[in-house]
């Protein structure tokens, strides 16, 4: 669908991009990945045709439609949430207008008989039925179903856009876009404004309704659930992986391991053939061999290891003052904004050294809690802050307050004080910013190098309470580990507000969620929590069917419905026939596949396959197949547990 050929970009004498090509085709779901500054938005502008490129071509056909959600826009203010919703349907509503003019004009005239006349009807006609396969009758379904799946609630319909915050007008915008329905869509961090409900939505309805996807996101659980191909941009070149996000880091690495064994073994051989050369250069009965290894040495095809960006963020945070046992305690916490309560009754006790997340829908009351611990807002009930409690807070939009006249140096040398000052260029190393780095311009910064500019504010005085509002939004992969790993590291304590399921897990051992006011307290990781919530909704929906069975019962006096006929058990043997050959085939095939990658390995370690740059693909193409097969199977043993639990 698009094609992109010899992709070049350069920006003052710096090359982001080199020669690069590769196809997007239909039912694709690519993941970009990279460092922050690896290119991956403007990889998206581009090809969404905002942005051009030095060198190369970006190519589809005329027919196919393009749509670009950024990560940062200001939507319009002017109308209701529906009303901008609805534009995403604005060529039906403008076809629905022409429609009525013409049965309008059909209704005033009196040439029935004319030819003219007899035009009109034809061309309402088609009109008419135009707009009907478009879906004219459906489209306010459809606004309903799609913003209520990214959050909204039906009383916010009729609300004025202005009233919302960027972000839920971020979602506004995000729901217009997945409205369109365009050919190919385009998403930069489209989950950074999205709670954890929200974001599961948008990974069914991609997986389910989207066409072909490219996008950018830090959160690895939603690329797991979303792509099927992974694209890494590193130091101007691109690496083309057709797996999710976590097979693609097996991937990688079993490639370099590949690619550094093969190169290790050809050293060898030409060391060795170096070696005879010179040993026997200059005696004549060894002349015709020496020639022999000269040509051989010469033919060699080198195998090349991928280059590494090998920049690294590190970050530790300094050791943190002794705080009391519980740096927070709340009693019944009450927030009210005029006759609207946000929170009530909140009630809850932090321990020292413990690292909670805050989860829930936005505009629940978590930044509210968070404003009231920070003693920004007013509020009724307790809450008391232990001794010695000295917090360190990372808002959402902290990056967004930076000064971008600035530099990145002068950026923390005007917030630094003291000794401090004097290891500033130490610190933006650390965060990688070194060198020309610490002399750029923070207007010219992506939005994860200035969340990791904002983020050194933190490591400016030694805090024992970190309060974080979603700090790995722009966060790219490694960074988001290393902040993880800082956290564990913390010796004090963390309260976390993220929707990033992956990197709350392991993280948190506490998790509170805020829903109709309510603060409830959940012992456990994300994980733990999600599954829990699961497994409410479930029992909820069991009940539903035995009562629903019991009422059922009272009024039958047949067969039970479920009991199946003769024939039909017939028709369920078979199938089940059917689907244990399918599981059959599948262990052969993936028994096969695993023996030929093993067969390819062996060749590999020699030197000749260590030169041989198609038994690495096929090597590739054989592991595909076996996560192909693998997939097939898991469907089919769970396809065969459906059958027998029907019979």
């Amino acid at each position: 669908m698009v094609s992109v050929d010899n992709l070049n970009v350069e920006f003052g004498g710096f090359t982001l991009f080199d020669e690069v090509s590769f196809v997007l085709n239909k039912n694709e779901r690519i993941a970009l990945v990279g460092k922050n500054g690896a290119g991956k938005s403007t990889l998206l502008k581009i090809i969404a045709g905002l942005q051009k490129p030095t060198g190369g071509v970006i190519s589809y056909p005329k027919e196919v439609t393009i749509g670009y959600l950024p990560q940062q826009m200001k939507p319009n203010n002017t109308r209701t949430v529906k009303d901008e919703s609805s534009m995403a349907f604005a060529h039906l509503i403008e076809m629905q207008d022409k429609l009525n003019g013409m049965h309008q004009e059909m209704a005033e005239r009196t040439d029935f008989e004319s030819e003219d006349y007899m035009n009109l009807i034809d061309r309402s006609s088609l009109l008419q039925e135009q707009l009907l396969m478009s879906g004219i009758n459906n489209f306010e379904a459809e606004i309903e179903k799609t913003l209520i799946g990214l959050g909204f609630l039906r009383s916010d319909f009729d609300r004025p856009t202005s009233e919302f915050s960027g972000g839920w007008r971020m979602r506004i915008e995000l729901a217009k876009l997945l409205m369109q329905s365009p050919d190919v869509l385009l998403l930069d961090e489209p989950t950074n404004h999205l709670d954890i409900e929200s974001i599961q939505w948008l990974e069914r309805f991609l997986a389910r309704s989207a066409n072909a996807v490219m996008l950018v996101s830090h959160d690895r659980a939603f690329l797991d659930a979303v792509t099927n191909r992974t694209i890494e941009i590193s130091l101007g070149q691109i690496f083309d992986y057709k797996v999710n996000y976590s097979q693609y880091v097996v991937l990688r690495e079993e490639r370099r391991e590949q690619q550094m064994r093969a190169f290790e073994n050809q050293q060898k051989q030409i060391e060795d053939t170096e070696a005879f050369i010179e040993r026997f250069r200059y005696q004549a009965t060894k002349a015709i061999q020496v020639q022999s290894r000269i040509k051989q040495l010469n033919k060699l095809q080198r195998v090349e290891v991928d280059e590494v960006d090998t920049s690294n963020l590190s970050l530790k945070f300094p050791p943190s003052p002794r705080s009391g046992s519980y740096p927070v305690i709340i009693e019944n916490l009450e927030k009210k904004y005029g006759d609207h309560t946000v929170i009530s009754n909140v009630e809850f006790t932090i321990n020292r050294g413990e690292k909670i997340a805050f989860v829930g829908k936005n505009g629940e009351g978590k930044s509210t809690l968070v404003k009231c611990i920070m003693n920004e807002i007013d509020y009724t009930g307790k809450m008391k802050l232990g001794h010695n409690v000295k917090i360190g807070y990372f808002a959402q939009n902290q990056a967004q307050l930076l000064r971008e006249d600035l530099t990145v140096f002068e950026t923390i040398d005007y917030v630094a004080t003291g000794e401090i000052r004097t290891k500033i260029r130490s610190i933006l190393g650390a965060f990688m910013f070194g060198g020309e780095a610490s002399d750029k311009h923070v207007r010219v910064l992506s939005g994860g190098e200035k969340s990791r500019l904002a983020m050194i504010r933190l490591l400016l005085e030694p805090v024992n309470l970190l309060i974080l509002d979603e700090p790995t939004n722009h966060l790219d992969m490694a960074s988001k580990d290393v902040l993880k790993q800082a956290i564990l590291d913390f010796d004090g304590t963390a309260i976390i507000v993220s929707h990033d399921r992956d990197f709350l897990e392991g993280l948190v051992t506490k998790v509170y969620e805020f829903g109709g006011g309510k603060v409830v307290e959940h012992m456990g990781g994300i994980y733990d929590f999600l599954e829990k919530k699961n497994m409410e909704s479930l029992q909820q929906l069991e009940l539903s069917k035995n009562h629903a069975t019991s009422v059922a019962d009272e009024n039958k006096d047949t067969i039970s419905e479920n009991k199946l006929s003769y024939e039909e058990q017939r028709e369920q043997n078979r199938l089940i026939r059917r689907q244990e050959k399918k599981i059959e085939d599948l262990e052969d095939e993936i028994h096969r596949f695993e023996k030929k990658t093993k067969q390819i390995e062996t060749e590999l370690s020699t030197p000749e396959g260590a030169a041989n740059s198609e038994l690495y693909q096929s090597h590739l193409d054989a592991q595909e197949r076996i996560t192909s097969a693998m997939k097939e199977w898991e469907k089919a043993i769970n396809k065969l547990e459906d059958l027998n639990n029907n019979m």
